[in-house]
Formats: C-alpha cells, structure tokens, sequence
C-alpha cells in the first residue's frame, strides 16, 4: 500500500519500526534519518513533526553514534531544524525536541567550522537557531524554557577554555574554545568567550533573583555540577551565585501543601548540588563554605517542617485496642473472587487470572513492564500479602487445575476423520515427492501401452487433487523503469559506503588490477563503484541506434551518467578528506578512455567514443577551487597524483593566482609537479611562464622558479626581447605528455 493510503497511526507505526532499527544497529542512522528528513519537515502534520523532532533529539544525544558521523549528520538536518524552531506558530513538543536536538549538535558545529572554515553557510544556520532559541527563552512555555537553558549549558562548555591544555590528549567530547586557533577566518575568540560568559549571568540570573519558580531553579541547578567541573574558570561565579541563593524563601508565606513541595525540592536539589561538588572537588577553597551552608540549610529545613509535620500522639482507648485494627481483624476470610472456569479450552494465563476487569486481563506485563522491575514489584507485592489471602488465591488455582485435568475428553468424530489413515497406524509418514503435472502425465500416456493407458484413465478421487498452479510472467520493464531501477540500486550502494569509517590502518594499495569489494570494506566499495561508473558503457558505443540491443544500452550509459553524478557530489561534499576517491575514480576514468581508444584502432568500423577522463577532470577542479585556501596542500596531492595533465586542467591552476592569496599555493604546485613529474615538467614551465606573463604581483615568486629552469626567458624578458606576445602569454608553447 502506498504511504499516502497509509492513516497517519499506521504511519507512524512504520516510523516507530524504524526508530527499533537503528536502536538495534546505530549503522542505519544516516539511511533512517535521510530517508525521514522529508517527513518530518515544517510544512508535514504535527504527529510527524513531533515524531521526527523526538527522534532526531534521541539520535544526536545518544552516544552510540562515533563523534564523526554525528558531525556527519548534523550537517544533513541544520537546515530542517532551522525550519522548524523558526516557525512562530511552531507546536510546543516540536519546538522543545528541536533545542534538544540543537543543544546537543551546537558543539558539533564548533567543531566541524573549526576545522572546515569553508562552509560558511552551515555556521550562519548554526547561528541563526541559536539566536531564535535565545528569543524565546524569556517568553516561552516552562517546558521549552528549562529545554533553553541546557542549550545556554552546551553553548558555555563550547564557547569557554577547558582545563585540558593541550586539546589533542584531553576528551575528544570535550569541545572548547581551546580546539580554536587565535586566527581563525570565521570564529573570533574573544567575542566567543564574551558571549558565553553573558549567557552564563543569564542563567544565574534565576539565582539571584531568588526565583520562586521551582521548575527553573532546579533546570537551572541541575546544569551548573558540569560547568563548575569541566570550566573553572566559571567555578568562582556560579558558587558565589549558589552560596548567596535561598531556596527557603517561600517559607515566609502561607504553608500550602504545593508550597511545602516547592520548598523541598528547592532545598534538595541545592543541598544534593552543593555536596556534590565538595566530594569532587574536596581542596577547593570554598569548601568550608559550601559545608556550612548545607548545615544551615538542613537546620532551617528542619525547623520549618519538622514541627508542622510531627505526627499526633495515638489516642488509647479504654480497653487499650485501636479501633481500626480491631475492625480489620474482625474479618476472619479475606475477600476474593475466584469464579470457575466455563467448559472448553482455556490458556494457563485464565489459569491465574481472578480479576473480571477487561483491561487488566487483557494487559502484557511482559511487554510493558521491564524484568527487572516486575520482578521487584513481585517481591514486594508477595511479602505484603495476608497470608490467609494469598493461601486462599493457591487454593483457587488447584481447584481449577483439578477441574481441567478431570474434565470428560473430546469424543472423535468418525466422519470427521482423515481418509485412509488408521487411528493406531503410528508408522504412517507422508511421501515428499513432487507431484507430478499435467504436461508429465499426458507425456506418460502417450508413451505407455493400451492395457496400461486404460488403467491409467480410470475414474480417480478427482476431487481431492490439486490444479497446478503458475505464475504470470513478469513484465518487461522499458529503458526509463531499467534505468530508474539501476539508479537506486547505485544510491543504495552510496547509502553501505557512507556508513563505512576509515581504516584505523591503511592497508596498501593492490593496483589496477584489483578485485573489487573483495573485503567488503570501504576501499572495496569505491573500487566497485568507480568501476561501475567507467566501464559500464564500454563497447556500448558502435551499438546500432535502430537495433533491438539499443533499448539495452540506453539505461546502461544513463546508469554509468548516474553513477559518476553521484562520485562526483559525494567527492565535493568533503573533498580534503575524499581526494583519494577522486583520484581513485579518475584512474579508473584514464584506463577506459585508453581501452576504449585502442579498441577504436583496432576495429574495421569508425567511431568515435566518448572520452570521460579529462571532463570529470575538470569538473572537480572547478568544484573545489573555490574553497581552496593558502595552506592547503589538496591541490599538490590532487595534481601529482592524477594519471595524465594537460594544458587545460593546467590553465585552470594558472588561474588561481587572480586571488593574491592563492598565488604560493599554485606555483608550489606547479614547481612540485617540475621536480617530481618530468613527463610534464615542460607543460608545468610554460604555465609558470604564462603566469610570470599574466600576473604582476606573481612575477617574484615565478621567477624564481624560472631562473633555474629557463633562465633565457627571464633574460630576454629583461632585455625588452619579449614584446606583447610575452606579456600576453600568445608567445608559449603548449607541451603535452
């Protein structure tokens, strides 16, 4: 049935077996949470959005899931949470899953503009949905307010230096202001520490004000115990806070009954804090303090409660029984039901079951309730019982066991019997061989005798045999359905790869000639589909538009476009740590273009195949040079790794030094492909020529290189001997390999 047919219980029947999925195995997040993400979004219907927001709450605070592929995942549903917690009309169960989602990503956000100071865009949605939680924290719901402050919480311990204080050998949890460096192009420290101490005041705010609301004083608490631990540079001003706090306050007014609850847990959870903290923390100077406080506290806790609460003296009677126990003990039999059983089949649970309430009948303790504490709720409930009452309930149990055991025994219809099978014929076993069909009989009666052919064709228990029964052939699917079925399959392969984490130990390379998916790690998976995406359309291309194998080849080579569509964005989504893929991929890319051309040198028939190496070649130098910086050596590795360069992928490296700051970064890379790479070192020096010619503000750092390589240029250049054609780089010779 379709999902759109589905009712939307049954529906979230079906979300809630996914969510038991990735309970199972947390490998399945990323294909549960990409596959729910349209689901769940702002424009769905509440039930889901308050499914999705609760599941992606549970997700990113569950620490099964590694830090990295949380870091992952959180890049994929920023933007559906900045959607949601936006939404001014948005449902309060919505809103307060989407802070704690929010509060547990917001360190992970760090992290990840931290090392990948590109990706601007993911940090401005990070901001934006903390500046909407900080809106709303005065104003909204206590729900979503006390889920605001543990997002204040989160943001204090990323904004703020940890007591570690070389970050690579602390916590890898542990994200702080320390994982920042003093230069970092997007994140400013001084105006993070700031912001964090402002929010910091925030939250004792509460404190200090001596709030009454009980609710938030104990949110409030309850999220100071890690901050004056993992940031001491907090300690001072959060105790100072709590050590000037009263949580006794409401005891001036009148003693109601919701009153006394306020000031019990108000005291409680201060009192539980305070003493925590000492037994942490046993040298700090506020100690002796934080000590004296808690003995004030219970005193005055005491002195409040303990006279108001202090139990009547009991009343003796004249005859020294208490009423009340006298009426109790009066009743010799305690009183329980136990009604018999009606005749026929019955389960061992109607056995023991003595009630006649439906809906504790029909209740599944086994399901419901974990072991353990059934098992504790048994003990207890056992070792309360009046012994009479449970004697009683045992007895009721055997008289029905006895009523079961001596009830008369069904009587056996004959008719209603089995055919030919004899009641005490305890050798019977059935015969499984396959029966045979129409077309073996027929066959059978052509090739026996007459005398045989007629014993074969007398009357039989017809009525008892069975027609054979075949399945409809399946339907041809057309060039669009193979090629829409292909691409999912690829998607699903993507999905597997994903999943796998790097090797904690690079394994060598095993060459062109490798097998691929042979471990069924993630190397293996790339060598699949990098292949997949090469070598499906070889040999496709000289097949005859107007034959029938056409209709074959058509959702082949869409499938291969497909394929390297997909290498391609998965490659641009974190090319610093994927350039091995792409390098892999490009390979694979250089040897079909070669296999295809001497297939073309060979065969009788001119064609003219298509030559993939040196377009996706350039694709992805145009995909990621707009997010190179001047240190990253992606671009030296990318270059010296590839199987052939050209002028073209060289002109685009020519290209970078428009941006001063790029220019170190191209000509290093183009002198390490001089030193390393002699078949192109010639192609390498007519582009370091062409820059020298083009870019005046390289001129420097290129002739550099060139007076070593070409010093004739550079002298004829000083000479005035290179007229325009050298300035306007018409005059250089292209070299290929």
């Amino acid at each position: 049935m379709a999902a759109a047919q589905l009712s939307v219980p049954d529906q979230i029947r079906q979300l809630e077996g996914a969510r038991k999925l990735v309970l199972g195995d947390v490998s399945y997040y990323p294909q549960v949470i990409q596959a729910t993400l349209p689901i769940i979004g702002p424009s769905a219907q509440v039930e889901f959005r308050r499914w999705g927001a609760d599941f992606l709450a549970e997700a990113f605070a569950t620490p099964a899931i590694p830090l990295s592929q949380k870091e992952t995942l959180s890049l994929i549903v920023l933007e559906t949470l900045k959607l949601l917690v936006e939404d001014v009309n948005q449902d309060a169960i919505v809103l307060r899953s989407v802070i704690q989602a929010a509060a547990s990503i917001y360190p992970l956000a760090v992290r990840w503009i931290t090392h990948n100071s590109y990706d601007t865009s993911t940090w401005e949605r990070m901001m934006a949905i903390k500046a909407r939680i900080l809106r709303i924290w005065d104003t909204a719901p206590i729900s979503i307010r006390i889920c605001c402050i543990k997002f204040a919480q989160r943001v204090v311990l990323a904004q703020t230096p940890s007591i570690n204080p070389e970050p690579r050998r602390g916590d890898p949890l542990d994200i702080s202001l320390a994982i920042i460096p003093p230069t970092h192009p997007v994140l400013e420290g001084s105006k993070l520490e700031a912001e964090a101490s402002g929010l910091l005041d925030r939250m004792l705010s509460i404190l200090q004000e001596n709030s009454s609301d009980a609710l938030l004083v104990d949110a409030t608490l309850n999220t100071l115990s890690i901050l004056v631990r993992a940031r001491p540079a907090t300690s001072n001003k959060i105790l100072n806070t709590i050590l000037n706090f009263n949580p006794l306050k409401l005891a001036n007014s009148p003693m109601t009954p919701k009153t006394k609850v306020l000031i019990k847990s108000m005291e409680k959870t201060t009192r539980m804090l305070l003493m925590h903290l000492c037994r942490r923390n046993p040298h700090n100077p506020l100690v002796g303090r934080m000590q004296q406080y808690v003995e004030r506290l219970v005193r005055l806790r005491a002195e409040i409660f303990d006279e108001g609460g202090r139990k009547r003296a009991m009343a003796e009677h004249a005859d020294g029984l208490d009423a009340k126990r006298q009426r109790i003990a009066t009743v010799s039999h305690p009183q329980i039901e136990i009604s018999p059983l009606k005749p026929g089949p019955h389960s061992l649970a109607e056995v023991f079951t003595f009630t006649n309430n439906d809906g504790l009948k029909h209740f599944n303790v086994g399901e419901n309730i974990p072991a353990d504490l059934a098992a504790k709720i048994s003990v207890l409930t056992i070792s309360r019982l009046n012994p009479q009452l449970l004697e009683r309930a045992i007895q009721g149990v055997r008289d029905r066991l006895r009523s079961l055991f001596e009830a008369p025994q069904e009587q056996i219809n004959p008719e209603t019997t089995p055919l030919d099978v004899e009641e005490d014929e305890d050798d019977y076993e059935p015969d499984y061989y396959a029966a045979e069909d129409t077309e073996q009989i027929l066959n059978k009666l052509d090739s026996s005798p007459a005398d045989e052919r007629r014993e074969l064709e007398k009357p039989t228990l017809s009525g008892l045999s069975l027609p054979t029964f075949r399945l409809s052939s399946p339907p041809t699917l057309t060039a669009e359905q193979a090629s829409r079925v292909g691409q999912g399959s690829i998607a699903r392969v993507f999905d597997t790869m994903r999943t796998l984490e790097d090797p904690v130990v690079k394994k060598p390379k095993a060459g062109i000639n490798r097998l691929a998916a042979s471990s069924y790690d993630r190397d293996s998976w790339i060598t699949l589909i990098t292949r997949l995406g090469s070598r499906t359309t070889s040999g496709l291309d000289d097949i005859s538009a107007n034959g029938e194998d056409a209709k074959v080849a058509l959702p082949t080579v869409r499938l291969s476009d497909s394929t390297r569509e997909l290498l391609f964005n998965y490659v641009l989504e974190d090319f610093r740590k994927r350039i091995e893929v792409a390098v892999s991929w490009l390979s694979e890319e250089w040897y079909n273009d070669k296999l295809q051309k001497r297939s073309v040198a060979s065969s009788p028939v001119p064609r003219d195949p298509p030559m993939n190496y040196e377009k996706w070649a350039l694709r992805l130098l145009d995909g990621f040079f707009p997010f190179l910086h001047a240190q990253d050596k992606v671009l030296t590795r990318f270059l010296s790794e590839l199987p052939e360069l050209n002028s073209a992928m060289l002109s685009r490296v020519r290209a970078l030094c428009r941006d001063p700051s790029l220019v170190n970064l191209a000509l290093t890379s183009l002198y390490y492909l001089i030193m390393m790479r002699p078949p192109v070192r010639e192609l390498a020096l007519d582009t370091v020529q062409d820059v020298w010619a083009e870019y005046e503000d390289s001129r420097p750092m290129a002739a550099k290189y060139l007076q070593r390589w070409r010093p004739g240029f550079l002298e004829a250049a000083q000479q005035g001997m290179v007229g325009s054609e050298a300035s306007s780089g018409a005059n250089v010779t292209v070299v290929t390999t």
